[in-house]
């Protein structure tokens, strides 16, 4: 049997649909001392805002059942440095597709933070997470509203050349009418999801466990939800998507390409064990074999 695990995404071949997820990776070179890099579908690199940031007080992360808790708050060195410096530092280690994962509070930034990405060689992809507060319109996310989504994606879209995927957010009633606005406003493909919003309290403290409250709640216990929202886009929408939400098996990477994904991301369970994504590159032709599949690509979308 062939097991063939490449897939093509917005144009751009992957020797398999594994890809580390945005902020569960570091930047990549992180990992390089522990396995190669070039094993990897992508690497969605942590996510960048236009400025530096120390993010928010801990604690900011909590484990509880069925997966995590975080508040990290977009901790990062800013675009400058990842465009000048970062970027090019992971690329001299491998030749895996790279996604700049590009965060902002206004417009204008996502715009200049797409515009840098875009003049940096070592960038293959731009993800554009739409999970944050629009600071010009009292906090509403981006995310959670078509015109918004379609505001930032246009704006975008004119910052760079380079294969555009939106990152979606799950807090939302309806994500079709958001999916729909990314894709009309020239969205070369769609992430999703990103975490849903959750939180733990201390009951001997009486206090959350978080320092800031609320947290974006990831882990095994998404799959189902991711899957469900994977497939109402996938149905809805043309263009590729990358499925993630609590992918911790070859089994899980399947089931979302079933639902819909071309390419699917793994992020707690990177947390958990740092050689996730390689165990799971392994198991793909094991379990491919045991289902009677040929070729990755042929299952996208079957269901």
């Amino acid at each position: 049997m062939v097991n063939d695990t490449s897939v093509t995404l917005a144009g751009i071949r992957l020797q398999n649909p594994v890809i580390p997820a945005s902020g569960t990776f570091g930047f990549g070179f992180e990992m390089a001392g522990c396995f190669d890099l070039n094993r990897l579908g992508a690497i969605s690199l942590k996510g960048t805002t236009l400025e530096p940031r120390f993010g928010n007080p801990t604690p900011r992360i909590a484990e509880c059942s069925g997966g995590l808790l975080n508040a990290v708050g977009l901790q990062n060195p800013g675009i400058d440095a990842l465009v000048s410096d970062i970027a090019p530092r992971v690329r001299a280690l491998c030749k895996t597709p790279l996604i700049a994962n590009i965060s902002g509070f206004s417009l204008d930034e996502y715009g200049i933070c797409c515009e840098k990405a875009d003049q940096c060689e070592a960038l293959d992809f731009v993800e554009v997470n739409i999970s944050c507060p629009n600071v010009h319109q009292g906090g509403m996310v981006f995310g959670t509203d078509p015109k918004a989504a379609a505001a930032v994606t246009r704006r975008a879209r004119k910052a760079t050349s380079k294969p555009l995927f939106i990152k979606l957010s799950p807090n939302v009633t309806d994500i079709v009418p958001i999916a729909r606005a990314c894709e009309e406003e020239g969205a070369d493909g769609l992430t999703l999801i990103n975490t849903l919003l959750g939180m733990r309290i201390d009951i001997r403290r009486r206090r959350p466990v978080l320092a800031n409250r609320t947290g974006g709640f990831s882990g095994p216990a998404l799959l189902p939800i991711a899957l469900r929202f994977v497939n109402q886009v996938a149905k809805a929408c043309r263009i590729p998507l990358i499925g993630c939400g609590g992918v911790a098996s070859a089994e899980d990477v399947i089931e979302m390409m079933m639902a819909g994904a071309t390419a699917v991301q793994v992020g707690s369970a990177s947390l958990h064990d740092p050689l996730a994504c390689p165990a799971i590159i392994d198991q793909l032709p094991k379990v491919m074999e045991q289902l009677g599949i040929e070729h990755l690509k042929d299952i996208i979308g079957i269901v």
